[in-house]
C-alpha cells in the first residue's frame, strides 16, 4: 500500500429535479480526504457525496481530484484547476466563475431567492 496522501476533490450537485424552464442551482463542492491514491480519495468524496446528496441533490458525476503538496493547514491550497482559453481575462473571469447568477455563502438548507450582490 502507497503511503497516505492529502487530496482535494471537487464534485459537482444540483438541487432537486429539473423542473422545465426554472433555473437549476447547481453546486460545486471541495472536500478533502487522505488517501493513497487519486482513485481512493475520488471514491472517498464519492462516498461521502452520495450521502450529502441524499438530502434531495443530484450527484452530476464530475469529480476531479488535486493532490495536495503537504498536509492541510492554514493557508493550504486544497484544490487547482488550469484551463487553456482564448478568452482576455475579464471574459473568462464572467464566463466560468463570474456569471452573476452565483449564490454565494448559500447551501441546501438556507438557499435565497436571489443571487448575492457582487
Amino acid at each position: 500500500m502507497s503511503a497516505l496522501g492529502w487530496y482535494g476533490v471537487r464534485c459537482m450537485f444540483a438541487w432537486g429535479e429539473r423542473d422545465g424552464e426554472a433555473a437549476t442551482i447547481y453546486e460545486e463542492r471541495i472536500t478533502i480526504w487522505q488517501a493513497a491514491s487519486f482513485e481512493g480519495a475520488i471514491a472517498l468524496a464519492e462516498q461521502e457525496g452520495a450521502a450529502y446528496a441524499a438530502g434531495g441533490l443530484r450527484r452530476l458525476g464530475l469529480v476531479q481530484a488535486f493532490v495536495l503538496d503537504a498536509e492541510p493547514g492554514h493557508g493550504a491550497e486544497v484544490f487547482a484547476l488550469a484551463r487553456r482559453s482564448t478568452l482576455d481575462d475579464g471574459a473568462y473571469l464572467d464566463h466560468f466563475f463570474d456569471t452573476g447568477a452565483e449564490l454565494r455563502g448559500a447551501g441546501p438548507t438556507n438557499a435565497p431567492d436571489q443571487p448575492a450582490a457582487s
